[in-house]
């Protein structure tokens, strides 16, 4: 008598050979979307490490100028010297009773207390700019988070019958600042030779004449007074424009 033989049942996957194929490349697929998510996470997370790094040498960059306009205020303060912040932290303002030209004339003025306050002016400016900005944890000195110093000269909206109006005049009296410090100021390195982080001439000389105005009006005397300075305009650096395209196309 045969002993029943039953049919060995087949296997789902024996009946569909393409089965395997597609679970195959189902798992392949999984695979490299993860491999996409995780190469994506990684340019992510490098974008936002240096769009973090580029917000923190901005804020070092404000904390140098900040530390360089008040520390050079204070110091002459200690000296009697009359020196104003203005512009939100951005400009040193040195007013008329402080250094006060001629009327019509871009001469520095002969008198030696006033020549003795734009030595001192020179030499503390010198010291703040080349102070290390966190000493004992950067090597890094102040001047190298600033782009350009402006000596910026300023005048009142009265005509002048000097060549070039009041445009020469104010810009000629920033060049006599200028040139004086130059002249005479014994420090190292000086302040000519001084670059910026990108190579550039760190200082840079200019005249707005009564464009720039603190008083519109010039009512009195004292309004006048006050719009003939000297400002010291402190920018810094930032990132490039291609450097932003970069981010922004990562």
């Amino acid at each position: 008598m045969h002993a029943l033989i039953r049919p060995k049942p087949r296997r789902v996957d024996e009946e569909n050979p393409y089965w395997i194929s597609f679970s195959d490349l189902m798992s392949a697929l999984l695979v490299i979307f993860i491999l996409a998510a995780v190469a994506l996470i990684i340019e992510l997370t490098q974008t936002q490490k240096k769009i973090e790094q580029d917000i923190d040498q901005l804020k070092n960059a404000e904390q140098a100028r900040r530390d360089i306009l008040h520390e050079i205020r204070d110091e002459l303060a200690k000296r009697n010297i009359k020196i104003l912040i203005a512009d939100n932290d951005t400009v040193l303002r040195i007013p008329e009773s402080t250094l006060a030209f001629a009327s019509n004339s871009y001469a520095l003025p002969a008198d030696e207390k006033v020549r003795s306050s734009v030595v001192a002016i020179g030499q503390v400016l010198h010291a703040a700019i080349n102070r290390s900005f966190k000493p004992g944890v950067s090597e890094k000195r102040r001047f190298d988070y600033l782009d350009t110093v402006f000596i910026e000269g300023h005048t009142d909206s009265r005509p002048t019958k000097r060549i070039k109006g009041n445009w020469g005049l104010s810009t000629f009296r920033a060049i006599s600042l200028w040139e004086y410090w130059d002249d005479v100021l014994d420090v190292s390195p000086v302040l000519t030779d001084m670059s910026n982080a990108f190579g550039d001439k760190l200082f840079s000389v200019s005249g707005y004449a009564a464009t720039r105005r603190v008083n519109e009006a010039e009512i009195t005397r004292e309004d006048r007074r006050e719009n003939r300075r000297i400002d010291i305009r402190f920018t810094v650096k930032r990132p490039r424009i291609s450097e932003l395209e970069d981010i922004v196309e990562q």
